[in-house]
C-alpha cells in the first residue's frame, strides 16, 4: 500500500524540519531517510525536496552551506534555525490538531 502523496504533500516542511531537528543533513540522505523511515512508502520529488528548502530558508527556518569537499562531492547542508525550532513545534501542533479533528469525522460508527 502506498501512501497518497495529497495527504503528505501539506506537510513537506514539518516533515524535512523533524529530519533536520537531527542534526545538519544534505537533500540526498533527507530524502533517503524519509524514504527509510516511510518504509519506501513514501519519497519526495527532488524538485518538492528543494522547492521546500528555498521557500525554508526564506522564512529563515533553515540555513545552508557548503560541505567539507575532501570527503566526497561538494554537498550543501541545511541546519535548522530558532525559528525553524518554534516553526516545527507549531506545525506538529497543527497536525495533530488535524489528525484528531480527521479521526473524528471518519470515525463516525463510534458514534
Amino acid at each position: 500500500m502506498s501512501i497518497a502523496s495529497d495527504l503528505i504533500r501539506g506537510h513537506t516542511d514539518a516533515i524535512i524540519l523533524a529530519r533536520l531537528m537531527g542534526g545538519d543533513n544534505y537533500g540526498y540522505e533527507i530524502n533517503k531517510a524519509i524514504q527509510q523511515r516511510s518504509g519506501s512508502k513514501y519519497e519526495l520529488k527532488e524538485a518538492t525536496l528543494y522547492s521546500a528548502f528555498r521557500r525554508l530558508e526564506q522564512a529563515g527556518c533553515i540555513e545552508s552551506y557548503w560541505g567539507d569537499e575532501t570527503t566526497g562531492a561538494r554537498r550543501r547542508y541545511y541546519r535548522i534555525t530558532e525559528i525553524g525550532r518554534a516553526a516545527y513545534e507549531n506545525l506538529k501542533k497543527d497536525w495533530n490538531a488535524a489528525k484528531e479533528l480527521i479521526d473524528k469525522l471518519i470515525e463516525w460508527e463510534d458514534q
